[in-house]
């Protein structure tokens, strides 16, 4: 990668700040005390609870905020996901001459096979204990199949057809790729924007609340800004970001954006652009800590960032499974008990499974 705008090193200090979102949200979202986000659907009266709970804190304020926001890990990882496509296959580095085209049916079986692969340890990880655990999901065939086909977002009513909730993003990725190879790689940067303005369009012709946007966002038409963000990143960076940037320059960008993430977020048309913000936002805070004047505090946060990072891929898939286990604990009034505890658990189990997922083959990948 280009050192002067992502290293990999950044790279994945940004997925684990991305993960700790994710992660910590879909536990603190569960609890009934504690501010609901806009995620699928955009609800007024969510960002009204919000502003209210911010004017007169509580002691669940810190819940309140990670599940207002936390959920915005996923618009990062979109953001990665095609940034790494675009410098593997896009032939975004110069070069003496072009690498070989990827097959399409090689491409999207690849990445199937590598979704796959996270996607079905957790998947029964999480069948076992939900059936021992009380509230246990009653499974139906088109369920199952179509969990393990990553494309339950199809279905009609996808917050009754996808459990655990999390495991949306693997058919969301799955589209994605596809798009990506059909329509996108290797394409002028114009049907990228394109294809980001039309989705962007369509989600602001639809009610806030509907059900069409629930479905819409479920899937890839919902995440296409982020992505095809990701994409031009990847292609432009060093034209639409500052790469010779010192700190203060870094921190002060990183300020201005949050402030438009929050800003934003409270009116519907705005919203829609908020996982644009956000992916910047996290550029470049990431830049701020890689310029932190305070070795010490720097090498610290480098390491603890990058280290979640590290087991992202692990800590996704399982913590659906350490939620199922520890929630009862919170909502029976020990908040902040239940949650340290997930905290732990998830994290210990993520690095222990990331070992075990080094020991399952990975798919081959073939070129032209």
């Amino acid at each position: 990668m280009n050192a002067e705008l992502l290293t990999r090193t950044e790279c994945n200090v940004m997925r684990g700040l991305a993960i700790l979102g994710i992660f910590l949200h879909n536990y603190c979202h569960w609890l009934s005390p504690v501010v609901k986000e806009n995620e699928y659907q955009y609800f007024q009266h969510n960002v009204d609870w919000l502003l209210q709970v911010c004017a007169r804190p509580d002691a669940l304020l810190p819940m309140h905020l990670i599940s207002f926001f936390g959920h915005y890990g996923v618009p990062v990882f979109l953001f990665l996901s095609a940034f790494g496509l675009e410098r593997k296959y896009g032939n975004t580095k110069p070069g003496p001459r072009l690498e070989p085209k990827v097959n399409t049916g090689g491409f999207i079986r690849y990445h199937f096979l590598k979704l796959f692969k996270m996607m079905i340890v957790g998947f029964i990880c999480f069948t076992i204990v939900d059936a021992i655990t009380p509230g246990s999901w009653h499974y139906t065939v088109v369920q199952i199949l179509t969990q393990l086909g990553m494309v339950n977002n199809f279905l009609a009513h996808p917050d009754d057809n996808i459990w655990p909730g999390p495991y949306w993003f693997f058919g969301l990725m799955l589209q994605l790729y596809v798009v990506y190879r059909l329509l996108l790689y290797r394409r002028h940067w114009g049907w990228t924007a394109g294809l980001m303005a039309v989705c962007l369009g369509l989600q602001m012709a639809m009610g806030p609340e509907s059900e069409t946007i629930n479905y819409y966002r479920y899937n890839f038409m919902g995440g296409m800004l982020p992505f095809g963000l990701g994409l031009l990143f990847a292609r432009y960076g060093e034209r639409i970001m500052l790469v010779r940037m010192n700190f203060g320059s870094a921190l002060m960008s990183w300020v201005v954006c949050s402030f438009f993430i929050v800003s934003m977020s409270a009116n519907y048309y705005a919203w829609a652009f908020v996982p644009a913000m956000v992916c910047y936002a996290t550029v470049y805070f990431v830049k701020t800590l890689s310029l932190l004047p305070i070795q010490r505090l720097h090498d610290m946060l480098w390491f603890v960032f990058s280290w979640l990072g590290s087991i992202s891929a692990a800590l996704f898939v399982i913590h659906p499974v350490l939620r199922k286990v520890f929630i009862p604990i919170s909502r029976q009034g020990d908040n902040y008990t239940g949650l340290l505890l997930y905290i732990i658990a998830s994290l210990g189990v993520a690095w222990l499974l990331k070992e075990v997922m080094k020991k399952i083959p990975n798919p081959k990948e073939v070129r032209n």
